[in-house]
């Protein structure tokens, strides 16, 4: 009998795979679909990681916030003229990741690499470098996935490495296959790099309802401090300034209902909480109840630390009446799918991916174009009020979802880039052999 046939191991690399982030919710789907569908094992390899640690490999410096990497990026993004010594940071810092990433990679035996927007946005600039060099010289094939690139965010505009940027972020190099999730980020893509790439949208699991809400997720309105009778109003997303928070505020104390709550489920993260403390007051001027739940809300049902009940998103969207989408700019819009996902109207912006690539499919939603319009606030009132209504909008946005961004989707794309042997080769480049070069060889012999 011939032994089983070992399967293909594709590990996932990014500066963070933990938490509710929307790239550490995307690595879950993708690897649920390539596990469980298209028989691959997969692989980790972060900074910061909550994968199990049998398959995972964690190196501190590849995570931004580590204080050496924050240092660099600190002074990396603050003038035009580059110090010394932050080249000699950066040189220092490529090497110790190179060596760390060299060795994860041999560890876990992966064949196949999926970086995860580490190649995109330059959040951990000697990470980029690093991993454009171990891909050349390993000559491993390579998927990268880029959620949001450097030139969409303002931040990154002023700088003194753009040499760096231009080779790591992101690399041009043949065994690279370049996967953006929006066409708009395709065309500037192509448009800048002179490369081609892939398009493949976020996901949801369709084919798979989520179960209704249990007792636990019941309680989730009575620990936040909100009636049954009231209107919970759900905004989804992290606090920084391009998620428009200030218009789902609006919304709120337009529609007039003394008992509506506006609640936010994720912290400002790493863009700082200038903009936190701004809506805070802009709330309070406008007479508007905030609830802050980032404290509340956590991947898995657990405890806080004084020991009070955590929630999953999904118990957070379950009790919610309406969800507030009010961005003025997304890589593609993850809180958008789960709304859809849970079967909840939504308040949506007609940002520019959301012309683009979401609402030719056809979706019914509560739409405003930049600004909140009364034609805006008589539409969320009928939603509210008319039950009939708010199933039909549901049900008919639930199957579009279902049609257009369900695993299927993703399995179809992923098989066709690396589901098959001959695909790797011949999309991915040649999988990991070792070293190439002759010289190398007798070297290591």
């Amino acid at each position: 009998m011939h032994p089983p046939k070992k399967k293909k191991r594709v590990a996932f690399v990014s500066t963070r795979i933990a938490g509710t982030d929307g790239v550490s919710l995307e690595i879950e789907k993708w690897a649920r679909v390539l596990e469980d569908r298209l028989g691959f094992e997969c692989r980790y390899i972060a900074g910061k990681c909550d994968r199990p640690a049998d398959r995972s490999a964690v190196i501190p410096e590849m995570h931004f916030a580590h204080p050496e990497i924050a240092s660099i990026s600190r002074c990396a993004f603050v003038e035009e003229r580059r110090d010394r010594q932050l080249t000699e940071d950066i040189a220092r810092l490529t090497r110790h990741l190179r060596d760390k990433i060299n060795e994860a990679i041999h560890s876990l035996e992966a064949d196949v690499l999926i970086v995860e927007n580490a190649l995109t946005i330059p959040m951990n600039v000697p990470l980029g470098i690093a991993l454009v060099q171990e891909i050349q010289e390993l000559g491993i094939g390579t998927l990268a996935h880029h959620h949001d690139f450097r030139w969409e965010r303002e931040r990154f505009l002023v700088n003194s490495i753009d040499d760096l940027l231009r080779y790591a972020f992101p690399p041009a190099l043949p065994h690279i296959q370049h996967v953006v999730i929006n066409s708009l980020a395709g065309e500037q893509f192509s448009r800048r790099t002179g490369q081609s790439c892939r398009i493949i949208p976020n996901v949801m699991d369709f084919e798979n309802p989520p179960p209704p809400p249990d007792d636990y997720a019941r309680r989730f309105r009575k620990e936040i401090g909100i009636a049954q009778d009231d209107v919970l109003i759900l905004q989804p997303t992290r606090v920084v300034e391009r998620k428009g928070i200030e218009h789902a505020i609006e919304l709120v104390r337009r529609l007039e209902l003394p008992n509506a709550r506006l609640v936010i489920t994720h912290a400002s993260g790493d863009e700082g909480d200038a903009y936190a403390k701004h809506i805070v007051e802009f709330a309070r001027l406008l007479g508007v109840e905030l609830i802050f739940t980032n404290e509340r809300v956590s991947e898995f049902r657990s405890q806080t630390k004084d020991g009070r009940p955590a929630f999953t998103i999904a118990d957070a969207y379950s009790q919610a009446d309406l969800v507030t989408y009010p961005s003025e700019y997304e890589g593609f819009g993850n809180a958008f799918l789960e709304a859809l996902y849970f079967r909840k109207p939504i308040v949506c912006n007609r940002y520019a991916i959301y012309r683009t690539d979401i609402e030719p499919c056809g979706f019914r939603v509560v739409l405003f174009d930049g600004f909140i319009t009364p034609e805006t606030i008589d539409h969320a009132r009928r939603v509210l009020s008319d039950p009939e209504y708010r199933d039909e909008m549901t049900e008919h946005n639930y199957q579009t979802g279902k049609r257009f961004f369900s695993f299927s989707i993703l399995e179809d794309d992923l098989r066709s880039i690396i589901g098959q042997p001959h695909n790797i080769h011949r999309v991915l480049g040649r999988t990991f052999r070792g070293p190439s070069c002759p010289h190398r060889r007798a070297e290591l012999r």
